[in-house]
């Protein structure tokens, strides 16, 4: 694989649609992980002066935080944080004063409410500077629906959905991304010591080598998650009318 263009096509994909919808710039979560980093490197190849990353703890690893500031550092990318600790806590005990049983943050009803205040976040800013929300999504974690909807998932468009983990680490190596940060646990944030793998129930290395095709083992997993989480990857169904009505 030549990484050269492959970073080159993907950083001049990002900047047309950006342009094409009238934007002037870009702005992503920063989580410190792998695609985070990967997107920040593209991203700053496509708008050297208009990329915008923002931390967006919520009751996170504070380790997290120190990564992302690393990968800004790294690339001379601008950042803003946000907690969204007191946030995320107001509205779920809220939500635990009305529905007395709601599980608490290892349920993903509460879970998810972490990325939903961060797409929320992500387009305060949007809007604020007229930028587009790139997302971080891999297609790995596409085709099994390991994203949040209207979370992580809520986003303009996403450069690395053509991508397993296995090429985003690949791109990862060729654009300089700190080793510490390729070889960091994927994790999505969502409770201590929570890992994509775990959530998955498998690895990362598996899932990419049904992908890819060069392995069947993982066949009925991966299409029975891929059959569950349709619903995720469609925008919201309309309901069509009868010709009487």
């Amino acid at each position: 694989m030549d990484q050269e263009r492959l970073a080159t096509y993907l950083s001049a994909w990002i900047a047309d649609q950006v342009t094409a919808s009238g934007g002037r710039g870009v702005v992503f979560g920063l989580s410190g992980g792998l695609d985070s980093a990967v997107v920040t490197a593209l991203c700053k190849r496509a708008f050297p002066q208009h990329s915008l990353g923002l931390i967006l703890p919520c009751h996170s690893d504070p380790r997290d935080a120190e990564d992302a500031r690393l990968i800004a550092q790294h690339f001379g990318l601008a950042t803003a944080v946000v907690d969204l600790s007191e946030v995320y806590d107001a509205l779920c005990q809220r939500l635990h004063e009305v529905v007395s049983d709601l599980p608490d943050e290892h349920g993903l009803a509460c879970a998810n409410i972490k990325p939903r205040l961060r797409m929320t976040t992500l387009y305060a800013f949007a809007n604020h500077h007229n930028y587009r929300v790139v997302g971080t999504g891999n297609r790995s974690e596409l085709t099994v629906g390991y994203f949040t909807k209207y979370g992580d998932g809520g986003v303009d468009f996403l450069p690395l959905g053509s991508l397993t983990k296995t090429r985003v680490r690949e791109l990862a190596h060729y654009l300089g991304v700190p080793r510490q940060i390729i070889e960091k646990p994927p994790s999505a944030g969502l409770w201590e010591g929570q890992t994509d793998e775990g959530e998955m129930g498998m690895s990362y290395a598996e899932l990419d080598a049904y992908l890819e095709e060069r392995d069947q083992a993982a066949r009925d997993k991966v299409e029975a998650l891929r059959a569950a989480s349709e619903h995720k990857r469609r925008l919201p169904v309309i309901a069509p009318l009868p010709d009487d009505l």
